[in-house]
């Protein structure tokens, strides 16, 4: 069973770094969920971390499944209680959110995922595919399956992040999706430029952050 985000967001991950052969990616695979990887360290999993156990809560209380600590209330027969009467000037209580929905530290990291996957250009039908299959192993299709339907601005995904370590991952996870075992071409070039550029790195710590991962990349094995 998948229970915290980094498993959650790995299954999403591993579409996206697999998408039709395109580029070889084991190393770049195992960089970013293997045991002990990229994902499991971050500090934009840790912040999504409580977003995801707010966000399974809710999913759960959605589809009818009991909160862990609170007693089921018994059943009332139809017709026993009668009607609340409606109070003017009093707002509606909000209802907790669809299944499917997201908080916006999860919702983020899909969004620059599958973001970053189409990079080099629009992804084809079997990519798109097999992206949302893996999202909806996991219960995340109603979050992917709009990512893939529009090219969302990098502007918006990372709009209002102001945490340094956070802006390092979220450029971390980009590039190591876009680079995967090769290199970077022109067309994926630009786009990581354009995401430092709203991430606020400059150029010099853009490309030491790539070092830094390319090198962690390499180191992995490929078994």
């Amino acid at each position: 069973m998948l229970n915290n985000p980094a498993d959650v967001l790995s299954v999403v991950l591993r579409a996206t770094l697999g998408r039709s052969g395109r580029k070889r990616a084991r190393r770049a695979t195992r960089f970013l969920t293997g045991h002990g990887g990229f994902l499991s360290t971050s500090a934009m999993i840790a912040a999504a971390g409580v977003a995801w156990g707010i966000y399974d809560t809710l999913k759960g209380q959605n589809q009818g499944g009991a909160v862990p600590g609170i007693p089921a209330v018994p059943g009332v027969p139809i017709g026993s209680v009668p009607p609340i009467p409606t109070v003017p000037g009093i707002p509606a209580v909000a209802t907790a959110p669809a299944a499917g929905a997201a908080p916006d530290p999860l919702a983020r990291i899909i969004q620059l995922a599958v973001s970053a996957a189409r990079a080099d250009g629009q992804l084809t039908e079997q990519e798109r595919t097999m992206i949302a299959a893996r999202a909806s192993e996991v219960g995340l299709e109603g979050l992917v399956e709009p990512e893939l339907n529009q090219t969302r601005p990098l502007a918006d995904i990372v709009r209002g992040v102001t945490d340094p370590a956070i802006k390092k991952d979220l450029y971390v996870l980009a590039f190591a999706i876009v680079r995967a075992d090769e290199n970077v071409s022109g067309a994926e070039r630009i786009y990581l430029a354009q995401l430092a550029h709203q991430l606020g790195l400059d150029a010099a710590a853009a490309q030491a952050i790539e070092t830094e991962t390319a090198n962690k990349i390499d180191s992995q094995s490929e078994n």
